[in-house]
């Protein structure tokens, strides 16, 4: 897949709790980042059509709730993998970056 973007990766790791729709997702996704990253409605499902075309994302169902089509998601076998993966490659260059910067341990 190479490099995975933080909202791509940010999207995965929001359904990895469970299925989940669109402001669902926008809503995990600005909670995991402590409010850094906020998805508009085209850059969503941009990622979300993109995740479904890759394989990594399924959608499972479609309702329209006042007016509106919610349209929910779901992880795949395979994009959890990819995610979980990735989470460890994360973790990773955090403890090097923490060790390298003496952040290690508490020590500043």
């Amino acid at each position: 897949m190479g490099t995975m973007r933080e909202p791509t990766y940010l999207i995965l790791v929001a359904l990895g709790r469970g299925e989940r729709h669109g402001y669902g997702i926008t809503q995990d996704v600005l909670e995991l980042s402590d409010g850094r990253v906020k998805l508009g409605a085209g850059t969503l499902y941009g990622a979300l059509d993109r995740l479904v075309a890759e394989g990594m994302v399924a959608s499972t169902r479609a309702e329209t709730v006042d007016g509106r089509l919610r349209r929910y998601y779901v992880l795949t076998d395979e994009g959890g993998s990819v995610v979980r993966a990735e989470t460890q490659h994360r973790l990773s260059v955090v403890t090097n970056a923490s060790i390298h910067l003496g952040l290690a341990g508490g020590a500043a």
